[in-house]
């Protein structure tokens, strides 16, 4: 399957799936808000431009708002992480590995500890942005810190169950022209 093609789904579905059930699930406590849809930008392959992948970000952000009526708070936090993703990767790469890495970054490919701090550093940035915008409206210190743990912690498990029942074939990146 083509990769643009491939995207284009996976957007698709990590949005209906926010939208009309996570979003839709009863709230366990005001502070546990489980989200998965910015899965799709930590699932972009490693070769994606920066620009396409701040696009990406900037769309999938955009798409959520519209569903939720929120005005740019998932557009921020879904560029922010788009921007810092590639800091990211070559950090947790090597070098000698990036030339004979695979495709995307998966548990398979990257192996399960270095995606797994890839995915809790971004899980992170982007619900700690979020829940800091949703904040400064209301709340107190203590609330935005016990939302943005619960938050991340729900959103890790989440992103782990995914992990484990829909793994990805491996896709091996090429050095050729």
């Amino acid at each position: 399957m083509n990769d643009l093609i491939k995207n284009i789904f996976r957007l698709t579905l990590f949005i209906l799936v926010q939208v009309f059930v996570l979003n839709k699930i009863p709230h366990l406590h005001r502070y546990i808000v489980p989200y998965l849809y910015f899965l799709f930008i930590l699932w972009l392959p490693f070769t994606v431009n920066r620009m396409v992948l701040l696009g990406a970000g900037f769309l999938t952000g955009l798409s959520l708002d519209y569903f939720t009526l929120t005005p740019g708070l998932h557009t921020a936090a879904c560029v922010l992480i788009a921007y810092v993703r590639p800091f990211i990767i070559n950090i947790l790469i090597t070098k000698e590995a990036n030339e004979i890495t695979f495709h995307e970054p998966s548990p398979r490919g990257m192996g399960w500890g270095p995606y797994l701090v890839y995915a809790l550093i971004l899980t992170f940035l982007h619900h700690t942005y979020l829940v800091m915008l949703e904040w400064l409206q209301f709340g107190t210190f203590l609330d935005f810190i016990i939302k943005t743990f619960s938050t991340v912690g729900i959103s890790m498990l989440l992103i782990l169950i995914v992990e484990l029942l829909f793994p990805r074939r491996l896709k091996y990146r090429t050095n050729t022209a």
